[in-house]
């Protein structure tokens, strides 16, 4: 469930605080492949099955990029920030691909408030947003991403 956040005020009480994780999805080969023709990256280990099974993943894996590009589809399952007139991407401070996220598998994203100061007319707030597989040892993507909401 997400958290819900009452405008900009209350966000930024929750500085520090790990707000919650979304559902699990399922990334599947149709999803890579597309990310693929989207992007032009081609790469035998994301879209040729038969290859990737001798790989070193024992499959085809999903694009790191493909996995930080769920992050609006994700975060509207964390966190529900009301009373805004619109919000965007600002961009990253850091991001890690620290294990694959192999096709088929069920990934989910948590995220933790780590700061959230006052610009022209909004916020500027900073998530860590951490990516993982179901029953994986360590986490597929961390990445310290930047956003902006104005009220």
């Amino acid at each position: 469930m997400a958290t819900v956040v009452n405008g900009l005020d209350e966000l930024k009480t929750k500085v520090g605080e790990h707000l919650g994780y979304s559902e699990w999805h399922t990334v599947s080969q149709e999803q890579v492949n597309l990310f693929a023709d989207a992007t032009g990256d081609h790469q035998w280990i994301h879209i040729d099955v038969e290859r990737a099974k001798a790989g070193p993943f024992g499959g085809p894996i999903a694009h790191g990029y493909l996995t930080l590009s769920l992050i609006p589809v994700l975060m509207g399952e964390v966190l529900q920030l009301k009373g805004i007139a619109m919000g965007v991407n600002y961009g990253a401070n850091k991001v890690r691909f620290m294990s694959p996220v192999p096709v088929g598998a069920k990934v989910h994203m948590g995220a933790k408030l780590i700061s959230c100061e006052d610009i022209a007319g909004g916020v500027q707030y900073t998530l860590e947003l951490t990516f993982e597989v179901e029953g994986a040892a360590k986490p597929s993507c961390v990445a310290e991403c930047i956003f902006r909401a104005y009220a």
